[in-house]
């Protein structure tokens, strides 16, 4: 069975927070018994100096180490003297030894096998020599010796083990509590990572389920769904970027059926009447004349001119619209086209004014066919939608690096909201408009388009005349002068 992400959250929370407690649990064992024994043995060694003293008066009223056969030290905390009192039945010493005072073989590691046994005793006795008379160490185990001094002159040395070799039942006791102490410790430290980490992993993946469930609803096609919001961490800004595209695609699909449903609207009505008037001329209600021919070849020009449109908006959105840049005067071009035009205004009654100062030259890295295209497609907008009797005002100059170039006539004009979706793919003002004299709506989007291509600016705007303004803003070239 596959585990799912909560449960492989919940694990490794786990095992990362086991891995640190079992660490510091090792490094507080280890850390408690150095401590606790190194406490233990910082207090006995203050009492080496009075054990040296009362080894040295020993020494003196034996005269040898021998007395450690028989009374050997004991060490308890309450003893004032480390020495047992002698019995009233203990045998006579032995004779020394002619050899001298220190040398006996027997002495060291061996007691009176009649008298009772004695606890582990933790002194090492050593000579003058350094060599053991009493108890041992281990070789590579390091402890202080104390020097013992009879009137001046050192007879021997005492030290004392590690507590770690000779621990009392009390500090064993003390010792084997703390540390089961820190193991529940660290038990209930596991304990409540468990009891934690579950909802915790439960609560952060809980947000990545939402949107994985999103992105599955996403790719059948349920552009309107939304993931809540409910953090401002980076699962909560994953959720916005989501709900972000989320709305762009369903924008972008209703955008595509609304394309898909106009290109299919505007090309119904001319194939429509091509259609009918065809039929008519098959069934001989109308007849074949050169009104007839004209009238076809009108509705043929139409359909051509909008499949051409739509092929130019398709191949810009694309990206493969061809442009042939060359440093050129955008006013030249303006010009030009105002000419070819100027014929149309007159037959519609429209004055066209021009407000270019034959001084302005510009030089842009433009193509001269696309701005003729821009140009026209302006031109024919105002033509198509300014009242008889009105006014066309071009200006051109040159302002901040940029060629500004305004268009504005006089009305009907435009409200706010239709400022908003004026280059917008079919977009009419006037919905009931014709399409003989309003055309499809994708004039002023293309001319968006070619605009752009240049690193340019479009704007729709109200006109002082009372119509609409269109300002565009062309860069100047590098070798603008």
């Amino acid at each position: 069975m596959k585990m799912g992400i909560t449960y492989r959250l919940f694990f490794l929370i786990l095992c990362a927070t086991g891995l640190a407690i079992l660490f510091f649990l090792l490094i507080m064992w280890w850390n408690i018994n150095r401590g606790f024994y190194q406490y233990l043995g910082t207090i006995e060694q203050k009492k080496l100096a009075q054990v040296a003293g009362d080894l040295g008066k020993k020494y003196e009223q034996q005269g040898n180490w021998n007395f450690l056969k028989y009374a050997p030290p004991r060490w308890t905390p309450d003893d004032a003297m480390p020495f047992p009192e002698p019995q009233m039945n203990r045998p006579p010493l032995p004779p020394p030894d002619k050899k001298g005072p220190d040398h006996n073989p027997s002495v060291g590691l061996r007691f009176n096998e009649s008298r009772p046994p004695v606890p582990p005793n933790p002194f090492v006795i050593l000579n003058v020599d350094k060599k053991p008379v009493y108890g041992s160490y281990p070789p590579n185990e390091e402890i202080n010796l104390q020097p013992i001094v009879i009137r001046g002159s050192i007879v021997g040395y005492v030290g004392i083990l590690s507590p770690k070799h000779f621990p009392r039942p009390m500090q064993a006791n003390f010792l084997s509590r703390q540390k089961l102490a820190l193991v529940l410790g660290a038990l209930g430290v596991v304990l409540i990572v468990i009891l934690l980490s579950f909802p915790l992993a439960r609560r952060i993946v809980k947000p990545i389920r939402a949107m994985a469930a999103a992105t599955h609803d996403i790719a059948s096609g349920k552009f309107t769904t939304r993931v809540p919001v409910s953090s401002t961490d980076e699962l909560g800004q994953l959720a916005r970027d989501f709900n972000t595209m989320a709305l762009t695609l369903e924008k972008h699909e209703k955008e595509r059926r609304q394309w898909v449903a106009d290109i299919s609207h505007e090309l119904r009505t001319p194939v429509a009447v091509l259609q009918g008037e065809i039929e008519a001329l098959l069934d001989g209600i109308r007849n074949v004349t050169p009104g007839t021919i004209r009238s076809l070849h009108a509705e043929t020009l139409r359909l051509k001119r909008l499949v051409e449109d739509l092929y130019q908006l398709s191949l810009s959105d694309l990206g493969a619209l061809n442009y042939h840049k060359e440093n050129l005067d955008p006013v030249e071009a303006l010009r030009n086209s105002i000419e070819s035009y100027r014929a149309e205004f007159d037959r519609k009654g429209i004055a066209l004014k021009e407000k270019i100062d034959n001084r302005t030259k510009a030089v842009c890295f433009a193509d001269k066919e696309r701005l003729r295209q821009l140009f026209a497609n302006l031109l024919e907008n105002s033509l198509r939608y300014t009242d008889a009797r009105g006014v066309l005002e071009i200006e051109a100059k040159i302002t901040g690096g940029f060629i500004m170039i305004k268009f504005q006539d006089s009305p009907p004009g435009v409200s706010p909201e239709g400022l908003e979706r004026l280059f917008d793919r079919f977009y009419r003002v006037e919905e009931s408009r014709s399409r003989e004299s309003g055309g499809a709506g994708l004039g002023l989007s293309i001319s968006r388009k070619i605009v752009e291509a240049h690193e340019g600016v479009i704007s729709a705007h109200p006109s002082p005349l009372g119509g609409l303004l269109i300002r565009i803003g062309i860069p100047l070239s590098g070798e603008h002068q």
